[in-house]
């Protein structure tokens, strides 16, 4: 009778683990389906939970003029989840010898004049005060940024600026110092960075449908990047493919999200680097950067992430190591300042079953100008922070420079309800009680922060 009443219970409980999980599954797809509608997501997603993939889905299309769908071969740009490989890869060479993450870049670069006071650790936590090569690349560079670059050119450009700040004093997101990593590896061991990266993470693991030059491989599986895509056209970032001299060590790495998700289980089991290379590059320094990853919190919990965004291409990677989460988002839709963090937010608040703002199809309400502009105004989080809503021909805007919100479009549902598409975040509107508004709360990512009007 025992081992019946066990057998029982053995399979009540996988039952209902199943039934769990394709819950979880159903509720994700829903989202990420509401999100492609709204072309907010168009590529692939990989969720696991405690070493089993619950959700792997292709969604929109590879290739609109050819109506190819994504599928789970579907390769795409990672852009700066790039980062992270760079970084293993310097640390496994610091493993071997060949270099110190305190050497200085006056052992590499002697005739920049400030390599002395920069080290390899300010280098990979984005605290070295360089100036940063991409920023100033527009869409009138394409001429240049899309074909190969000569080396030196990139390197003058870089060195040839004073620096913004004291290294090690603050972050500064800087692809400039990747760049130079990437020189840096193939000087101390004779090989391409491309082959150290292969020979180090790829190959051990069996990514093998990762690779670095985008724009001559020639596979159908590749993906078409698009700038922009709407219900009615789509606009692709062909004449604007950064070719990968360019991106290089900063960002030239295109992936799959089985490949991916292979890394992900190397990051959770500590494979490849030692324990006290791993315990370095997830210690986070200066706003929570590590060596080529984000050590961040997620719904209070540490989670380990980076995203990449490039002219057609946004990424994300998550692992949350205390419920061995995994989330991998590859887009072949995007543009600069894009990225799928709330994405990745919203899909981590459904596995642990918090409440998240829908992917809402807005009705495209429409209000008098009169109206529209008691909600303009500066409102503040605190005294860093500030929160802008303007009206330009009928229409309203939010932007918060200091949190990397540029101007975005507010979208009507109710007279306190608005949707700020580009990072799916409900904006809710506080009434004074005499008709004036006293407040925004900006729901979004699972939380809700409140932002004071002020005039």
């Amino acid at each position: 009778m025992k081992k019946i009443a066990f057998l029982l219970l053995f399979a009540v409980s996988h039952f209902v683990a199943n039934a769990q999980t394709d819950t979880l599954a159903q509720n994700l797809n829903e989202y990420l389906l509401a999100a492609n509608r709204q072309n907010k997501f168009n590529g692939n997603a990989l969720v696991a939970v405690h070493g089993q993939i619950v959700l792997q889905k292709s969604y929109g299309n590879k290739n609109f003029v050819s109506d190819v769908l994504n599928d789970s071969n579907t390769v795409f740009q990672i852009a700066s989840a790039t980062k992270q490989f760079t970084a293993t890869v310097v640390m496994k060479l610091q493993e071997e010898g060949k270099l110190s993450v305190h050497d200085t870049l006056s052992k590499y670069f002697p005739s920049f004049k400030y390599a002395g006071k920069i080290t390899l650790e300010q280098l990979l936590t984005h605290t070295s005060g360089l100036y940063d090569y991409v920023s100033d690349i527009d869409e009138s560079d394409s001429g240049i940024v899309c074909h190969p670059v000569n080396r030196e050119l990139v390197t003058e450009l870089i060195f040839k600026h004073d620096l913004y700040f004291k290294p090690g004093t603050q972050f500064s997101y800087c692809n400039s110092g990747y760049y130079l990593l990437g020189l840096i590896i193939e000087k101390v061991s004779g090989k391409s960075y491309e082959q150290n990266v292969r020979d180090i993470v790829f190959s051990p693991l069996q990514m093998n449908r990762s690779f670095f030059d985008f724009k001559s491989i020639a596979d159908s599986n590749i993906a078409t990047g698009y700038k922009a895509l709407t219900n009615t056209y789509h606009e692709t970032a062909f004449g604007w493919r950064w070719d990968s001299t360019v991106t290089f060590a900063a960002g030239g790495i295109y992936s799959t999200t089985g490949d991916m998700y292979r890394w992900a289980q190397a990051i959770a089991a500590q494979k490849i680097l030692t324990a006290a290379s791993w315990q370095a590059m997830l210690t986070p320094h200066i706003d929570s950067y590590g060596y080529g990853i984000y050590a961040d919190s997620l719904y209070s919990r540490v989670a380990y992430t980076h995203g990449g965004g490039i002219p057609g291409f946004t990424s994300f990677l998550c692992y949350v190591p205390v419920d061995d989460l995994t989330i991998i988002l590859l887009c072949n839709q995007g543009w600069f300042g894009e990225a799928l963090n709330t994405t990745n937010a919203d899909l981590a608040g459904i596995v642990f079953h918090k409440p998240v703002e829908p992917m809402k199809e807005l009705s495209g309400i429409q209000f008098s100008v009169d109206t529209l502009k008691k909600y303009v105004g500066k409102y503040d989080f605190d005294k860093k922070h500030h929160v802008y809503i303007t009206l330009e021909d009928g229409q309203l805007y939010m932007e918060a420079p200091q949190g990397g919100l540029p101007k975005s479009p507010l979208y009507a549902d109710t007279q306190t309800n608005f949707y700020l598409k580009i990072i799916n975040a409900r904006i809710e509107f506080v009434n004074d009680g005499a008709g004036n508004i006293s407040s925004l709360i900006a729901h979004y990512a699972g939380k809700s922060e409140v932002c004071k009007k002020v005039k």
